[in-house]
Order: structure tokens, then C-alpha cells, then sequence
């Protein structure tokens, strides 16, 4: 049967194309919120990180009312590398969102996750936002939505869309353009009417999947996902149905619904709606809460396999402990660990090191995400170069290869195309879009995108969009060369000088400022030749005279290029490590003695 008073439904788009603002309007307008209540800029990107980084990284969902019934709705990472974000949001829904600015028309980033739409057959609802824009190309963009639906094979009811016309920054949508309405009653109504409610019965078994774990200090974790059938009250005991065995006679602390950005207490929750329940300890993503007499799990979360993997190290350097609270192999594993709870899509691994444990993942974004997030916690400790996953088969070394989407100013096509193809990139498709941008698909190893992001934002001035999704195992490629220089190594503890800083003008590019305390084995910047230097860079100039001195008073330094996280994921090599501290981000080498790293290296060359 289904739920006529619930709708579940998932909202997709390119960054800037206006989703938090429709998402504030529609909370606005179905009186979710009061009409002069003050609410923050893009409420449902609650992480600092999606704030700075302007993008979505944990699927999040918010609920409305709206002629009696409750619609959910979940935002979505349009990102590849949070792709188990997208497989849990979309397993909540019963129908997507489709947002298009009227101008730019569908990019890359949407790409992805209409595809898992499309997989799973859901309906879609066009919306062609910014409408009063005056460079709008509404007809065009709609055409380009089709060839959209056409490349990614959509059938032909999915290629059936209906489309409705907003201006979400005014709270005004259209079924045709230029009718008289002057709110968004029109997307309200086409929400009720092309999306079905949930098929849901809440006489059968109890049937609750876990997509999503919260947790809070007074009640512990909590469960979030789509109660599939049955009912769901306090008081009354309860299976959960993990991956290898069934746990009964449980008991639920709380019971939640929501309502807005909140979750509402409540003693009973019906089938087909968006929830949260607490009180039952050691529940996994993928798991099934099920009736106490008769449990029924439901099928786990299937997500794409990691691709990328990291080792994650416990810092053992010279400023080890200094700047962190946490930073022991046991605080490390256990914060790794609990990422896997909530994060489907990664996998933590014990190496033969009790300090070192090997992170797998969808790419270096989300790696990046997840370091720069245990940083903010007050966590210490060191990362590798991010390496691909290969396997074997038919004893032939088989590499991962990603889809590359690209969006550019069709100025730096050619740039792109060389650098790509110098990475094992075979483009596949270029379509010139109009008003000076192309679109570019280039088929490329994982490994070949290790490094590029950074590359094609400064080579597109900013401007470019890129977006990948993962095709297959393929044969490996070949050497793909990364970084044509070498380093800069202190080869001695101490601050950096101006003197010193000096001597390396001609020698290659610091990115460390004056100052700066140093140790030996530490990376100070990029050398301008293929091999690695040893510098003292703590050096002083002896004083002769006063003249002297002044002298070096007037001499200006080039400001050093102050690397971020993400560019020194892509900028270090096999033989380096990244220390990650609260306060600080460093390079520096594996080995920090440069006599055992001459004496390694020769030993490599020799294959011994």
C-alpha cells in the first residue's frame, strides 16, 4: 500500500545553481519556519568544511508539511568521492529534484548522482532556476537536460519529466513561463502529483534500515534511516539484524520524527517515514532493526568499492606531541574506526606496523575531507601519497579508470587535453556548449588524477569544472610521472633565516616563511632539479661590521606559496610523508637522516 501522506524525495545540483536557497524557501513557505525567523545561508551544509569548501559532503535531510502531508527531503553530494553519501540518501526517497540554473544548464557534478537516480528508477522533476537571469537559455537548457537523460540511457518514462520554472531566490515557481504565480505552491503540487508516497504497510514485520548514524552525549548513537514497514513504538522490544548475526530482546531509549532541521520525540513512528531511534549500542550502517518475534533484515547498502587508499602513520617526528591531543596509535585507530561507522565507503585496514593503518577510500577529496577533519578534532599524526588499489587477474596487474568530466572555458582546452594525455587521459567526447565553454570526457587511470585537481583549477583561472565517476579495471597503463622536481631538506634543526632564504633563490622555491621553526629531514620547498638537496637553511651571515648588518635590512623576499592540505596530497612523492598536527601542516621526508636515504637509494638502484 502506499502512504499518501508522506512524500520522500532527493534534491540534486551543481554547486551555485540555487539549491539551499529553494531548500530555505520551501521551509519558509510550508511554515516550517516563521516569516521573520532568521535562519543561516545554506542551512543544510551544517560542517564548517562544506561552508569553506562550498561543496555537500554528508547527505543530510530536512522535513516539511504541506496539505496534510510530510514530504523529506534529502540533500545530496553531488561529488563521486562521497559516493556512499549518495547510495544512502537515495535509498531514503521515492523521487528526485532535478535543479538546472537557466543559464548554465547541467553540469558535471550533477551528473553523478542522476545516474544512481537513474539506476534505481526514480522519477525525476526538472527545475529550471534563476530564471531572471538575463543571459537565461531556458529552451536550450532543457534540450541539454534530455540529451543528458538520452547519454546516461534513462527509458522512456524517466525521459518523461515534468519541468516547472522557479526563481528560488524569490520563492516563485511557473508551470509555464510568465503564468501569475507568485509563490512556490505550483512546485509544492508537482511534488504531490508526480511522486508517489512510499510503499509501506504498517501491519507488516518492522522493518527499519540504517543509512545513517548520528550520535549525541546523552543518548548515545542514533540511528537514522527509512522505516520500510511495521511500526516502531517505545516500550516494546526489538531485533537488530547485523551482518553476521541477530541480537534480540532490545530495548529503544527514543524515538524520533522530523520536523524542519530537528528531530521531534515522539512514542510511535509509522511505515514509509524518514527517522531516528536511539538506545540500541554497536549498530553498523547497512543494518536492519526488525520486529522481536519474527526479524526480517532488509538488503544491506551496496556502494562502490574504494579505489585510493592512504597509510595514516602515528607522528613520530621530531615536534611529535607538541601541537595535538590526541596522538597515540590507539587514539588514531579508534578515531579511524568510528569514520567507518558513518562512512560506508571507507575502509580501515591494521598494517604489519601497530602504528601505521591503511585507509581505503574513493578518492583524494575524501581523503583530504577526512584529515582535515580529525585535524580540527585536535588530532596529530602523519599520511602517505595517495596510491591507487590494483588487482590481478589472469596473472595481468589490473588498474582502476575513471570517467572524467570536465567543464571549461574553451580557451584552455589545449592545455587540459596535453596535460591529460601526458597522464595516460584518452578524451572520448568535446562539445562545444556555447557562449565560450566546452564540455570534455576523457577516459584516465585513478592514479592519473592524483595531483590534477589543483593543476586544472589554477590552469582554468578558477573557472573549470570537473567531476569523475568510476568505469572499470583495465589493464595498467604504464608510468605516469607526476613531479618533475626534487625538495629542499633541512639537513639541520633551527628557524629559518633571511640569509639563508636567500641563498635558495636560485636554487628552487621555499614554501616555508622566515621564521619558521625547522628540523632535520624536513621539506622546505621545491627544488628547480630532478634531484632532492640537502640545504642549511638555519644559516646566519657573520657580522663584520655594522654596515653589514643594515644592509640585509633592506632586501625583499618573494612571500613563500603557503601550501594547503590538498596541495601537499598532490604535491609530495612515495618516499614523503604529511605531518598533521591541530596548528600545522609539514612535509618532510620518510626517513629523515639523508645517509640512510643516500645509502636506500643505492641499495633500490642496485635491486638489492
Amino acid at each position: 500500500m502506499r502512504k499518501e501522506n508522506i512524500r520522500n524525495i532527493a534534491i540534486i545540483a551543481h554547486v551555485d545553481h540555487g539549491k539551499t536557497t529553494l531548500v530555505d524557501a520551501l521551509l519558509h513557505q510550508s511554515g516550517t519556519f516563521g516569516e521573520h525567523q532568521t535562519i543561516d545561508d545554506r542551512v543544510m551544509d551544517s560542517m564548517d568544511l562544506e561552508k569553506e569548501r562550498g561543496i555537500t559532503i554528508t547527505a543530510k535531510n530536512t522535513a516539511i508539511h504541506y496539505n496534510n502531508t510530510k514530504i523529506n527531503i534529502v540533500d545530496t553530494p553531488g561529488h563521486a568521492d562521497f559516493g556512499g553519501e549518495v547510495e544512502r540518501s537515495l535509498n531514503l526517497v521515492d523521487g528526485v529534484l532535478l535543479l538546472v540554473d537557466a543559464s548554465e544548464g547541467p553540469l558535471p557534478q550533477t551528473r553523478f548522482v542522476l545516474q544512481k537516480a537513474l539506476a534505481r528508477k526514480l522519477p525525476v522533476i526538472l527545475i529550471i532556476n534563476k530564471i531572471d537571469r538575463p543571459d537565461s537559455r531556458i529552451s536550450e537548457v532543457v534540450d541539454e537536460v534530455y540529451d543528458l537523460f538520452i547519454d546516461l540511457d534513462a527509458d522512456e518514462t524517466q525521459i518523461e519529466f515534468p519541468i516547472i520554472y522557479t526563481n528560488a531566490k524569490d520563492g516563485i515557481a511557473h508551470t509555464e513561463i510568465g503564468d501569475d504565480s507568485t509563490n512556490l505552491k505550483p512546485l509544492f503540487d508537482l511534488i504531490l502529483s508526480e511522486i508517489e508516497g512510499p510503499e509501506a504497510d504498517d501491519a507488516k514485520t518492522t522493518q527499519f534500515l540504517i543509512t545513517n548514524i548520528d550520535y549525541d552525549s546523552y543518548v548515545g548513537q542514533i540511528a537514522v534511516g527509512r522505516l520500510g514497514h511495521g511500526l516502531i513504538e517505545m516500550n516494546k522490544f526489538y531485533s537488530l539484524c547485523s551482518e553476521n548475526n541477530v541480537i534480540n530482546n532490545l530495548k529503544l531509549s527514543a524515538c524520533y520524527t522530523f520536523k524542519g532541521l530537528k528531530k521531534i520525540k515522539v512514542d510511535k513512528l509509522e511505515a514509509g517515514d524518514i527517522i531516528a531511534v536511539a538506545g540500541i549500542e554497536n549498530i553498523n550502517i547497512g543494518d536492519t532493526i526488525s520486529s522481536n518475534e519474527d526479524p526480517k533484515p532488509l538488503p544491506r547498502i551496496e556502494v562502490d568499492k574504494p579505489t585510493v587508499s592512504m597509510f595514516f602513520h602515528v607522528n613520530n617526528g621530531p615536534f611529535a606531541g607538541k601541537e595535538g591531543k590526541f596522538v597515540t596509535s590507539r587514539n588514531l585507530k579508534d578515531r579511524l574506526e568510528l569514520e567507518t561507522l558513518g562512512n560506508v565507503s571507507l575502509k580501515v585496514k591494521q598494517t604489519k606496523e601497530t602504528d601505521v593503518f591503511e585507509v581505503c577510500g574513493r578518492g583524494e577529496l575524501q581523503m583530504a575531507i577526512l584529515i582535515e577533519t580529525m585535524r580540527r578534532e585536535g588530532y596529530e599524526f602523519m599520511v602517505s601519497k595517495p596510491q591507487v588499489i590494483t588487482k590481478e587477474e589472469n596473472n595481468q596487474v589490473l588498474e582502476p579508470v575513471e570517467n572524467l568530466y570536465l567543464d571549461l572555458d574553451e580557451n584552455h582546452v589545449g592545455t587540459i587535453t596535453e596535460k591529460l594525455s601526458n597522464r595516460k587521459g584518452k578524451m572520448v567526447n568535446l562539445q562545444n556548449n556555447g557562449f565560450g565553454r566546452t564540455t570534455l570526457q576523457f577516459k584516465i587511470p585513478s592514479r592519473g588524477l592524483i595531483g590534477f585537481r589543483s593543476q586544472f583549477l589554477t590552469d582554468t583561472k578558477g573557472t573549470g569544472i570537473m567531476n569523475t565517476l568510476f568505469d572499470s579495471y583495465q589493464p595498467w597503463a604504464g608510468n605516469i610521472s607526476h613531479r618533475q622536481s626534487g625538495v629542499l631538506i633541512a639537513d639541520r634543526p633551527g628557524k629559518i633565516t633571511t640569509y639563508a632564504s636567500l641563498g635558495m633563490v636560485d636554487r628552487g622555491e621555499l614554501y616555508l616563511e622566515v621564521g619558521t621553526e625547522v628540523y632535520k629531514g624536513m621539506v622546505l620547498g621545491k627544488r628547480n632539479r630532478p634531484d632532492d638537496l640537502d640545504v642549511n637553511i638555519t644559516k646566519e651571515k657573520k657580522l663584520t661590521n655594522m654596515r653589514a648588518s643594515s644592509s640585509d635590512a633592506t632586501v625583499v623576499l618573494r612571500p613563500p606559496q603557503n601550501l594547503s592540505l590538498d596541495q601537499c596530497i598532490e604535491f609530495i612523492a612515495e618516499d614523503e610523508l604529511i605531518e598533521i598536527t591541530p596548528k600545522n601542516i609539514r612535509m618532510r621526508k620518510m626517513e629523515l637522516d639523508s645517509n640512510k636515504r643516500i645509502s636506500a637509494a643505492k641499495k633500490k638502484k642496485e635491486g638489492k
